[in-house]
């Protein structure tokens, strides 16, 4: 029995199992795996803005952004330059090592790209990671973004392919994959991940987290959401999700990407900290941090600081933690032979 590298030819069959697997198996084996390549009690943080906001074109309806719906969010144009630096400090003076800045459009537009290029070269004199989340991206938008010193760009693929005509008809599956294409080629990090809650099967969350593992490289960071029910779009009146679900799905997300940071992102400020323990506990290691991720609520600063506090979780630090280390550490745990993780077979 030894040490499995990072695999990128996941079966569905295979991540079915998993997520079938009795609960405490199944956060046994996630939190073997996340000790192997993460300091288990550190989190990273990162804070989410929203530079433009609302009067989106896509039709995706779980969204309260898009125009397709009435959702009260108003129109608003690009943020000033000077308004996201002063927004990122204040980010950095709470914690946060990463800033996020998100866009509600389908594609930048090359009239924006100047501005979108200052804020990045503006956060990353801040000593900050660089986040963008902007829609779709051509090959030479993404080239413009490495350019500037841009870190991560963040582009969900939302749930598998068998459902995504479900969520959205303005944009396909593929147009999604290729912008992580573009992303990946231009050497960006990439931060994808999906939305649970939506109405979908065990399977689709399966199939999701089968797209993300198994593309060329794992995704550097992984978001989970919580679907955020928002009166006016197509979604607001589903069931909940329920919990254990969602830390299952936590769970497998950290055992077939081993080396990603699972992200808790939108969906928390209804959240227990009890959930939001078994989520860490599961392999969670990095959360949005503030009280607004983009239009929808987030848990407030202090309330996060107080259950870290509780849990003896510190945020990770990216002064101190450079993606060197986390590479090395990585490449460590990999050759690792002494406490080799025991993975289920399936039949």
């Amino acid at each position: 029995m030894t040490t499995p590298s990072l695999r990128h030819d996941w079966q569905r069959e295979e991540i079915e199992a998993l997520f079938a697997l009795p609960m405490n198996d199944l956060l046994f084996q996630a939190q073997q795996v996340h000790r192997r390549h993460f300091d288990s009690n550190k989190v990273q943080v990162s804070t989410l803005l929203s530079i433009k906001t609302g009067a989106c074109p896509e039709d995706c309806k779980y969204c309260p952004q898009s125009a397709h719906y009435h959702t009260g969010v108003d129109r608003e144009r690009l943020m000033a330059v000077e308004k996201v630096l002063h927004e990122a400090e204040a980010a950095k003076a709470q914690g946060a090592s990463r800033f996020c800045m998100g866009a509600a459009w389908r594609n930048p537009k090359d009239r924006d790209m100047p501005y979108v290029i200052e804020m990045i070269k503006g956060v990353k004199k801040l000593g900050l990671e660089t986040c963008m989340t902007l829609g779709m991206l051509s090959a030479e938008q993404a080239q413009a973004l490495q350019q500037a010193g841009l870190d991560y760009y963040n582009h969900n693929l939302d749930t598998s392919p068998e459902f995504y005509g479900e969520i959205i008809s303005t944009r396909t599956y593929h147009d999604r994959l290729q912008t992580l294409s573009n992303v990946r080629d231009a050497g960006m990090k990439v931060c994808a991940g999906g939305i649970v809650g939506m109405g979908e099967s065990r399977a689709d969350r399966a199939g999701l987290l089968q797209q993300l593992a198994n593309l060329p490289k794992h995704p550097e960071s992984v978001p989970v959401n919580m679907l955020v029910k928002v009166k006016g779009t197509p979604f607001a009146e589903l069931d909940d999700m329920d919990p254990f679900e969602f830390v299952r799905t936590i769970a497998v997300a950290r055992i077939i990407m081993p080396t990603s940071f699972v992200r808790l992102s939108a969906g928390r400020e209804t959240m227990s900290d009890e959930l939001q323990a078994m989520c860490f506990f599961a392999g969670a290691n990095s959360i949005f941090y503030g009280e607004r991720l983009l239009t929808t609520p987030n848990p407030e600063a202090d309330k996060d600081q107080l259950l870290f506090t509780r849990l003896g979780i510190e945020p990770l630090q990216h002064d101190g933690y450079s993606d060197d280390v986390h590479e090395a550490v990585i490449e460590d745990a990999l050759q690792e032979q002494a406490q080799p993780v025991r993975y289920y077979e399936v039949s």
